[in-house]
């Protein structure tokens, strides 16, 4: 009797820690992706086209706060999903809507940096600010569509009730999810280990003295590659795999070798680690972008105080009401 009594408050407690867990996630991603947000549009300084890339991650990071993360918090107390199919399959829609355009947007950020690199004498009349929000609006509506086929009634939502998330389930149009996640990840994966592989081979021979074109070729290099977005970018994008890394193994391994991992601990981590990655941006862009600094700086100042915020940016040569 004393055992039983023991496993279910034990139970209560795993239920209880899970979804406080996941309760503060959602606060966490939802308050740094709106303050990405919130400090670009306050920052009326020169800005680069990179930014535009940056928001889009942090737009799809806040929707997965808003609209994915809270639903796993009442289900993660009673061990049960409580909303009904519509919710589950609209959720596990948006689930992996919002995954495709961050590796989306990870691919034309790596595009980005390697014409920076490899054109920097012509990258400001190839990369403008019209062609990046372009290409942004089809990085959301493609997503969007290629994803509609499960939403449309094609295939049942499954409800993870050890993860307490709702996922669509692919296995009955497995040609069309062979399909996706080669038009996702192929395209993705291939540009982003080119162009960094590129950037980081140039940054090598800047270092080591190895003449490189002509002066004037030389000299805008040299100006683009001490920008600290290009290392910073990469960081985001290693960052964004790494926490991916552990359930993508652990769905391949169930996969490859027919046997269903049981342990609810690990099934529960490998989830949550990966939508971590969610609030991770704002840390990393803090650590390595001076202009995000000072961005966050005057977005903060202008909140506590209007005057203050003003001072601060006259001091920087800008102007938050301009």
């Amino acid at each position: 009797m004393q055992e039983m009594s023991y496993l279910q408050d034990h139970s209560k407690l795993e239920a209880l820690t899970k979804a406080v867990l996941i309760s503060i996630l959602a606060i966490a991603i939802v308050l740094s992706n709106f303050l990405i947000i919130a400090t670009y549009a306050n920052f009326k300084g020169p800005t680069e086209v990179i930014n535009y890339y940056l928001l889009s991650l942090a737009v799809a990071d806040l929707l997965c706060g808003l609209l994915v993360v809270p639903f796993s918090v009442y289900p993660a107390l009673t061990g049960e999903w409580m909303y009904g199919d519509v919710v589950c399959r609209f959720t596990g829609y948006l689930e992996v809507t919002l995954w495709a355009v961050s590796v989306y947007t990870f691919m034309w950020i790596s595009v980005d940096r390697y014409l920076a690199v490899r054109k920097p004498l012509r990258y400001e009349t190839v990369q403008t600010k019209t062609r990046c929000q372009c290409w942004m609006a089809f990085t959301w509506i493609s997503a969007a569509l290629l994803c509609c086929p499960p939403i449309l009634g094609y295939t049942i939502p499954l409800k993870d009730n050890v993860a307490h998330i709702c996922m669509l389930d692919w296995g009955n149009i497995a040609a069309y999810s062979v399909t996706l996640a080669i038009l996702v990840l192929g395209p993705s994966v291939i540009s982003i280990v080119h162009n960094y592989s590129y950037i980081f081979i140039m940054m090598r021979k800047l270092k080591s003295g190895e003449p490189i074109h002509d002066k004037e070729y030389a000299t805008a290099l040299a100006e683009n590659l001490s920008n600290p977005s290009h290392m910073m970018s990469f960081v985001l994008v290693f960052a964004f795999w790494m926490s991916w890394l552990p359930w993508i193994f652990l769905r391949l391994y169930e996969t490859v070798t027919g046997e269903i991992v049981q342990n609810t601990l690990i099934n529960f981590g490998v989830v949550w680690v990966g939508v971590l990655n969610s609030f991770w941006k704002i840390i990393i862009m803090t650590t390595m972008l001076p202009q995000f600094r000072i961005a966050l700086r005057v977005f903060c100042l202008t909140i506590c105080c209007k005057t203050k915020g003003r001072l601060q940016a006259e001091l920087i040569g800008l102007d938050p009401d301009d």
